[in-house]
């Protein structure tokens, strides 16, 4: 079976070090190791892109023939601030498929099924159509087993990314109809890191949030949802795409970069050995998604 990068390597290429050729620095935040490496070595799983739960189990080998070849002009025309529909695509597409496809979507989206599959169960034990554990259990209601831990929900960690991919057109929509911020790192002692989920949410009041997505060592942009087309029919021409050109100061580059660390599954890239590096990556707690 073919190994799978669930990071788009055209991604992970932007972020080689020129003092080191092809390969970047590398973090690992399980044990602070670090170590250097290519595009080609990492974030890459057997067969993660075959989904048995889809009628064409590679249907995102297909999705991402917008994205990848066209991923090196999208970020060069952000610099640039000559965008087209083109453009948008395929960063939508690269940001839809991180948020799909990573090991850390699919456990994220683990929650929310197995607290629908709690709720269904209540609703059931309410009507009596479950029947209560043996009596080596306690004669529990299969609810109360739930809550002690005696029995528990296993999703399939296939079974999100299935929806995840049966979504993509969708969510790329969503992402190329929101407003935004094309953010252009100036500051070289502080640039951009990326990770093994390069998609960070930055809250913006308490039910709301921005997506921060590290493109470039010098280039990440802010998508800020527009709610106002929450359940509206997607527009692939992107129609309601709009966006600023700016340029961060330090501090809020710093907490960009803590944010993708945070968000991170475990492994952090960057381009540049800088020596407050390590300490800043084992400062920064991990998101519980």
């Amino acid at each position: 079976m073919a190994l799978d990068h669930y990071i788009s390597q055209v991604h992970l290429k932007q972020f080689y070090s020129p003092a080191l050729g092809e390969l970047m620095y590398a973090t690992r935040k399980s044990d602070l190791k670090s170590f250097r490496c290519n595009s080609g070595s990492v974030c890459r799983i057997e067969a993660n892109s075959t989904n048995a739960y889809l009628i064409n189990n590679r249907a995102i080998e297909g999705f991402l023939h917008f994205v990848e070849p066209k991923y090196n002009a999208s970020i060069a025309r952000l610099r640039a601030g000559n965008i087209d529909i083109e453009c948008i695509r395929a960063i939508s597409g690269f940001a839809a498929f991180v948020a799909c496809c990573a090991p850390a979507a699919m456990r994220i989206h683990i929650g929310p099924l197995e607290s629908m599959v709690a709720a269904e169960t209540a609703i059931l034990d309410r009507q009596g159509l479950l029947p209560r554990a043996p009596p080596e259990l306690g004669n529990k209601t299969a609810t109360e087993l739930l809550a002690v831990g005696t029995a528990c929900a296993i999703i399939d960690p296939k079974y999100p990314q299935a929806v995840g991919i049966s979504t993509f057109r969708d969510r790329v929509a969503m992402y190329g109809n929101s407003t935004w911020e094309i953010l252009l790192n100036k500051e070289p002692t502080c640039p951009f890191f990326t990770s093994d989920y390069p998609v960070a949410l930055q809250a913006r009041d308490a039910n709301l949030a921005n997506w921060i997505v590290p493109l470039a060592p010098d280039l990440a942009i802010k998508i800020i949802p527009d709610i106002r087309l929450w359940g509206t029919s997607p527009d692939p021409s992107f129609a309601n795409f709009s966006f600023e050109r700016r340029i961060p100061r330090r501090a809020e580059l710093v907490e960009i970069n803590g944010l993708v660390v945070r968000s991170a599954e475990d492994l952090v890239f960057y381009r540049d050995n800088l020596t407050w590096v390590p300490d800043f990556i084992a400062k920064k707690p991990a998101l519980s998604h």
